[in-house]
C-alpha cells in the first residue's frame, strides 16, 4: 500500500512539472519564455483612515499583482473588465518594440475595454531588463489600478553590481477619501485645482502618521550586515516625492529600468512614472528605522498633503516595541536635492549619442488659464482673475478624440486628428520670468489633437522648455515607446550657446523631471512605427492637455513596420 501511495505521488508530481513547464513555454520562440497572466478587474473595499469605500483593482489586489518575466520574454495578459469603468493597461517604460498596438493609452493606441469586456496584450519585451510598471490609462483610475512590473536579465547574466542577499519593491503611491472619478470629473468642471491627497502611501499602507493607521504600516526586516536591493516605483497621480531611510544611504544603480553608474546619496526624488533601483547596506545598529515620503513642492501655488507616509526598515532583534528612528529629509522646496541626484545619474557604459540631427524640435511645456465661457463662473472659472486652468506643449492643449490615433491613421480614418503640431512655439520671449501670469495678457492655449509625423529612422532631438505662464515647476516628461538619452538639463530659458551636453554616457530614460523654471534635451532614433504619446505624468496636467503624440512611420520591410491590428481590439 505505501508503495501504491508513493507511485501515485511521483506520478503526480511528474504531471504538475510537465503542466507547469508546458505552462510557462507555450508559444515561446528562440528560447525564451512566454508569461500568461489573468487580469480581472474588480472593485474591492478598503478602510483606511477611518473610512470605508470601493476601489478598483485588479484581481481585488492593491497594489496589483506584480508580473514577473526575463529579458526577451514574451508577456500575455488577458483582462477582463469586470467594472462600469472604463479602462487599458499601459506597461509603463516597455518600449512596445512593433507592438504598438498593445502600448496602453486610451484614444491613443487603443478604445478602452468596456464594462463586460475583454482584450489581450501580447508583447515582448525585447532588449529589456529592470524595474517597471503597469497602470491603467484612461481617466483617474491608476490612482489605484497599479502593480510592479520586474523583468530580470537573461540567465547566467549577472547584475553589474554585487548580488544583493535580497531584493523588494517599494511602490510610492497616493490616497484620496473621496472617489477618484468625482474628484477628476468636479475638478475639470470647477475649473481651479484638484485636492491634495489625503495621504500618501508605501505599498499600499499609509504609515503611523495617519488617523486609524496604526496598523496599517509596511515592514522591511533585514539582517544586519547585508545589502539590500530596493526596487522603487513612483506610482503616484499628482505629487513628485522624497525618499530616504533614516541613517542609511542610498546606492542608486538603475533608472527608469536602466542601468547607472553607482551613485550614493542620502535621498532620491522620483516623479509620477519614475523607477529607480537603489542598494542599502544594513550597516547600522540594530534598531527600527523609517523610510519616509514626503511631496518635492516644486510648484509655487500647489496644494499639497503635508504629512508623510512611514514604513518600517527593521533590523531582526530589535525590540518590537521600541519607537522608529526618524529621517531626515531635505526642505520640501530642496530644488538643489534633486539637481544634485539628476547631476549623478550616468548610464554604466559610454554610449556614443549621435551628433547628427535630422529633426529638431522646441517644445514648451507649462500651465496657462483660459478665459471664462460658462454661463455659471462661479462654479465653472475657478482659477486665478477668474479663468479656466489648462496646460499645454508649445500652447496646444491636448483633447483626445474618439477614436484611437493609431486606429485612425492605420485605417486612413479622417478627422480624428491633424499632422501640424508645431516644432517650435508661436513666440519667443523670456519663458521662465517673463511669461504674462495674468489673464489680462494672453495666456489662453489652442486645444486640439495635434500629432506631429516622424520618417522611420531619423535622429530626434527635442528640447523641453518649462514655462511660468502660470507657476514654474517640475514636470515628469513620459515617452511612450521610447527611451532617450537626457543629454542636458539645466535652469532658465534654455540657450544653444551656453547650454552644456553630455555624449558620452547620459542617463537613457523614458520619464524626464524637466526641472523647475528650466530645461531638458533628449535625443532618440525614431525606429519603432506607431502612434506613441508624450505627456506629463502629473495626472491632473494630462487631463487639463499637457501632451502630444508622434507618430512614426513604417520603414522597409515586416522589421520595420507596425503589423495588423489584433482581432480583439476594443472598439470605441
Amino acid at each position: 500500500m505505501t508503495n501504491l501511495v508513493t507511485s501515485f505521488m511521483l506520478w503526480l508530481s511528474m504531471v504538475s512539472t510537465i503542466y507547469n513547464v508546458k505552462l510557462m513555454v507555450y508559444g515561446s520562440t528562440r528560447g525564451e519564455l512566454t508569461r500568461f497572466y489573468d487580469f480581472k478587474v474588480q472593485t474591492k473595499t478598503i478602510t483606511k483612515l477611518c473610512s470605508s469605500k470601493d476601489i478598483v483593482t485588479i484581481n481585488g489586489m492593491f497594489p496589483g499583482p506584480v508580473v514577473y518575466a526575463q529579458e526577451d520574454d514574451r508577456i500575455i495578459v488577458k483582462v477582463t473588465n469586470k467594472t462600469p469603468f472604463n479602462v487599458t493597461i499601459h506597461w509603463h517604460g516597455v518600449r512596445q518594440k512593433l507592438s504598438c498596438w498593445y502600448d496602453g493609452p486610451s484614444f491613443i493606441t487603443q478604445c478602452p475595454i468596456q464594462a463586460g469586456q475583454s482584450f489581450t496584450y501580447n508583447f515582448t519585451v525585447v532588449k529589456q531588463k529592470g524595474t517597471f510598471f503597469w497602470h491603467a490609462h484612461v481617466s483617474w483610475l491608476r490612482g489605484t489600478v497599479y502593480g510592479a512590473m520586474i523583468v530580470y536579465p537573461k540567465t547566467m547574466v549577472p547584475y553589474p553590481f554585487k548580488v544583493p542577499y535580497q531584493e523588494h519593491i517599494i511602490i510610492l503611491g497616493e490616497y484620496w477619501l473621496q472617489d477618484l472619478q468625482h474628484i477628476e470629473k468636479a475638478t475639470l468642471a470647477s475649473g481651479g485645482a484638484p485636492p491634495a491627497a489625503d495621504a500618501y502611501t508605501i505599498n499600499g499602507h499609509l504609515g503611523p502618521n495617519y488617523n486609524c493607521s496604526t496598523n496599517d504600516i509596511y515592514q522591511l526586516d533585514v539582517i544586519p550586515g547585508k545589502t539590500y536591493l530596493l526596487r522603487l516605483i513612483n506610482a503616484g497621480l499628482n505629487t513628485e516625492n522624497f525618499f530616504a531611510i533614516a541613517n542609511h544611504t542610498l546606492t542608486i544603480v538603475e533608472a527608469d529600468a536602466e542601468y547607472t553608474k553607482p551613485f550614493t546619496t542620502d535621498t532620491v526624488m522620483l516623479g509620477p512614472g519614475q523607477t529607480l533601483n537603489v542598494l542599502i547596506l544594513a550597516d547600522q545598529p540594530v534598531e527600527k528605522y523609517s523610510m519616509v515620503v514626503a511631496p518635492y513642492k516644486s510648484g509655487r501655488f500647489i496644494q499639497y498633503q503635508n504629512v508623510s507616509a512611514i514604513a518600517y526598515f527593521n533590523y531582526i532583534g530589535a525590540a518590537p516595541d521600541n519607537l522608529y528612528i526618524p529621517a531626515k529629509l531635505p526642505e520640501l522646496d530642496d530644488k538643489l536635492a534633486v539637481k544634485t541626484v539628476m547631476d549623478g545619474l550616468r548610464s554604466l557604459n559610454q554610449v556614443n549619442v549621435f551628433k547628427e540631427i535630422d529633426m529638431s524640435l522646441f517644445i514648451t511645456i507649462g500651465l496657462n488659464v483660459q478665459k471664462c465661457h460658462s454661463k455659471t463662473p462661479k462654479q465653472n472659472c475657478q482659477t486665478m482673475n477668474n479663468g479656466v486652468l489648462a496646460a499645454s506643449m508649445n500652447n496646444i492643449s491636448f483633447v483626445h478624440p474618439n477614436i484611437s490615433i493609431l486606429e485612425a491613421y492605420y485605417k486612413k480614418i479622417k478627422g480624428s486628428y491633424t499632422e501640424d503640431f508645431p516644432d517650435v512655439p508661436p513666440k519667443f520671449y523670456d519663458f521662465v520670468y517673463g511669461a504674462p501670469n495674468n489673464i489680462t495678457y494672453d495666456t489662453q492655449s489652442l486645444n486640439g489633437t495635434r500629432t506631429k509625423v516622424l520618417k522611420y529612422g531619423s535622429r530626434v532631438q527635442i528640447i523641453l522648455q518649462d514655462t511660468g505662464t502660470v507657476n514654474i515647476e517640475n514636470h515628469p516628461i513620459h515617452f511612450h515607446g521610447y527611451s532617450f538619452y537626457v543629454v542636458g538639463y539645466g535652469t532658465g530659458n534654455y540657450n544653444p550657446l551656453t547650454a552644456q551636453f553630455n555624449l558620452v554616457d547620459p542617463p537613457y530614460m523614458n520619464t524626464i523631471g524637466v526641472p523647475v523654471g528650466g530645461w531638458a534635451v533628449i535625443r532618440f532614433v525614431a525606429d519603432n512605427p506607431g502612434a506613441w504619446y508624450m505627456h506629463c505624468h502629473i495626472e491632473i496636467h494630462q487631463s487639463w492637455g499637457l501632451g502630444m503624440v508622434f507618430i512614426v512611420k513604417n520603414g522597409k520591410g515586416e522589421l520595420e513596420s507596425l503589423p495588423h491590428p489584433p482581432p480583439d481590439l476594443p472598439r470605441c
